[in-house]
């Protein structure tokens, strides 16, 4: 299962000061749109928020950049039917000054062809890189 796109048609950004759609609670401009636009994520719950946005608005771009080059994929397909709703953080372990951290986390979906929803749960692992926090992999557990 990949995320799929969130509230907003796929390729189109959320205007400036609008609600970020990780759930932050912040302004997309001072959420992830500067990561989306290539700025280093301070954390590893940044980077997962982030990468959240990514998927949710179909920005393949972001999400592979954002991918450790020892497990990226070639290429990315993402789900056109999936709609990524909620973005919750259950755990995030690891500092800004740290090497590998992890994030455990809940990301709600709804289909849209048949409207079935669900969670993914998983416990994603993340390793800093020349100064960049880079997704690894994750563990999928029941939601």
């Amino acid at each position: 299962m990949s995320f799929g796109a969130a509230s907003l048609p796929r390729g189109r950004r959320p205007v400036a000061d609008s609600p970020c759609p990780c759930g932050s609670g912040s302004a997309f401009s001072g959420c992830c749109g500067p990561l989306l636009d290539g700025v280093a994520a301070p954390t590893a719950e940044r980077l997962m928020r982030s990468r959240f946005t990514a998927f949710a608005l179909g920005d393949a771009a972001h999400l592979l950049a954002s991918w450790h080059p020892a497990t990226r994929p070639d290429r990315l397909e993402l789900d056109e039917d999936l709609r990524w709703e909620r973005l919750d953080i259950d755990a995030a372990e690891g500092r800004e000054d740290d090497v590998r951290a992890t994030v455990a986390f809940r990301a709600s979906w709804r289909e849209r062809g048949t409207g079935a929803r669900g969670v993914l749960a998983e416990r994603s692992r993340f390793r800093r890189l020349d100064g960049r926090w880079l997704y690894i992999d994750g563990v999928i557990n029941p939601a």
